[in-house]
């Protein structure tokens, strides 16, 4: 790509971030992300509950430390801790039915802002992009799980894994950075999933990667900048006491979102540049856009 047409790509960014009402579906999706998280959590930690692992819980749920800020931690600790001192088969029903119902709630509101990053109108019936969110949430929630569960396993799984397959010291010396690696493209691997299936476009699965390493480093960077301004120059817990906790994972799901939109409106700028087409003429998933287009011509 050119140095002009990444210019092209930055104006319209800016254009559209001024003109696309992003800021009001990212808070839109923290909205949503926030009553999804604390249900999603309840089913995981239930249902991890029941493997004979010993402080697997904790494990993964400190994982969740390397990108959460470290205010919002303690919260989410709070509520896994309650969860594991009480009945799992009493907790199971509930956690994952709030948790499918939250984050497919959570899905149809991404799925709506990422047709506005496309440009795109929703042609869909309605039971389809509801069974559309349904195997998005088992989907992302399946691929964040291994995600974590790579950033949870310590030094030792290296070596078990180098001492079962044979792999050399280098790999074990090697281990603590390449599980971040395997991490962050299961992570792109996820994003990339999610611009591919949910918005009313039709494209090759490779052409959403762009915009899928951009919101994923863009997340990762973000993060850790949250983190590093709420502990030093933002103490919420003095400005909202109890409710500090809260008020800094709200933030944070606020910009992970946007942070996901504007992946979304790079891939799409990418996409017209590449087809010299604007973004409303590419081929939407359902023919009726056609007919809908021609109404509008009429």
């Amino acid at each position: 790509m050119r140095l002009e047409q990444c210019r092209q790509i930055v104006i319209k960014l800016v254009s559209d971030i001024g003109e696309g009402h992003f800021f009001s579906f990212a808070a839109a999706l923290s909205y949503y992300f926030l009553l999804a998280l604390f249900p999603a959590l309840i089913a995981f930690a239930t249902l991890v509950g029941y493997l004979p692992i010993p402080h697997l819980v904790n494990t993964i749920v400190g994982a969740m430390a390397h990108v959460v800020p470290p205010e919002s931690m303690g919260l989410v600790r709070r509520v896994v801790a309650d969860v594991v001192s009480r009945n799992h088969a009493a907790l199971l029903s509930f956690g994952l039915l709030g948790a499918l119902w939250t984050c497919s709630s959570a899905f149809s509101t991404m799925i709506e802002a990422l047709n506005l990053a496309y440009d795109v109108s929703e042609t869909r019936s309605f039971w389809k992009t509801r069974l559309l969110t349904v195997e998005l949430t088992f989907l992302i929630g399946i691929i964040v799980t291994i995600a974590f569960a790579f950033l949870a396993v310590g030094p030792h799984f290296g070596r078990y894994l180098a001492a079962t397959i044979g792999l050399s010291r280098a790999f074990v010396a090697s281990w603590p950075f390449l599980q971040h690696v395997v991490a962050a493209l299961l992570m792109v691997l996820g994003v990339e999933g999610l611009y591919f299936m949910a918005p009313n476009v039709k494209h090759g699965f490779l052409a959403s990667l762009p915009g899928s390493v951009f919101a994923v480093a863009g997340w990762m960077a973000l993060s850790d900048g949250l983190s590093f301004y709420f502990q030093k120059f933002d103490h919420l817990n003095k400005t909202y006491g109890v409710l500090g906790g809260g008020i800094a994972l709200l933030v944070w799901l606020y910009w992970s979102g946007f942070v996901i939109l504007i992946g979304a409106a790079m891939n799409a700028e990418i996409i017209r540049l590449k087809k010299g087409t604007a973004v409303t003429q590419l081929q939407p998933v359902s023919p009726e856009v056609h007919a809908h287009a021609a109404t509008n011509a009429n």
